[in-house]
């Protein structure tokens, strides 16, 4: 059980990290990353925050890597603040996808994959030749819980379906509300057409990519 797409309050999110690893330990999850929102104001003070706590986290409970959100950022900053955020441990690399929700600059589908990312969060109605792309580059495309970026998650999965791009199912979690058991996301992802043998294999492929960056 997994989520690498969570917020603390180093952005946008309502818990000091602590308790969002506290409170994703307490429903089962063996390991999840913390992906702050930053952009050039900020990638400076959230990225040694965010691998200081991570590393001096107990070994003997859950498992918490470090990470950020790439967000709303113009199209040229993708390349630099990924060459710092690796550089400086951060393990995890998930892009802010164009969802439909919000005013994304248009083609951050498409630079982002093309970049060292690992994760396209919420991508919105992501066309056929990105999905080619996030296959192409091993980049996991999400299904997320989140009430304001899901409408599109069928789109998504149908796209991955057909070209067999890896999927990674997440909270993106803000507040305590959006943490939620991993059977409420298994039940929700059912009603989408993920059926248990295809929700097996994500889950393969996540951790087989957690193992990879701890």
């Amino acid at each position: 059980m997994f989520d690498l797409h969570t917020h603390s309050l180093l952005s946008d999110g309502d818990l000091l990290p602590s308790e969002v690893a506290r409170r994703y330990e307490k429903l089962g999850y063996k390991a999840i990353a913390i992906t702050d929102h930053v952009d050039l104001s900020n990638i400076k003070m959230v990225v040694p925050a965010i691998v200081e706590f991570c590393r001096k986290w107990p070994k003997n409970r859950i498992k918490v890597i470090p990470g950020i959100e790439l967000t709303h950022i113009p199209l040229e900053q993708f390349n630099p603040l990924i060459k710092y955020a690796r550089k400086n441990g951060i393990k995890v690399i998930v892009a802010h996808g164009e969802t439909i929700s919000e005013p994304v600059i248009k083609g951050t589908n498409k630079k982002a994959l093309s970049s060292d990312i690992d994760i396209l969060a919420h991508p919105g109605l992501i066309d056929i030749e990105d999905v080619k792309l996030a296959k192409r580059r091993g980049v996991f495309l999400e299904i997320t819980t989140r009430k304001s970026h899901r409408n599109t998650n069928k789109h998504v999965i149908r796209l991955a379906k057909k070209l067999n791009a890896k999927l990674v199912v997440n909270s993106d979690s803000h507040s305590p509300c959006d943490i939620i058991r991993f059977s409420q996301k298994e039940k929700y992802t059912l009603k989408l057409g993920i059926n248990k043998l295809y929700l097996e294999k994500i889950l393969e492929d996540t951790a087989k990519f957690i193992g990879k960056v701890t």
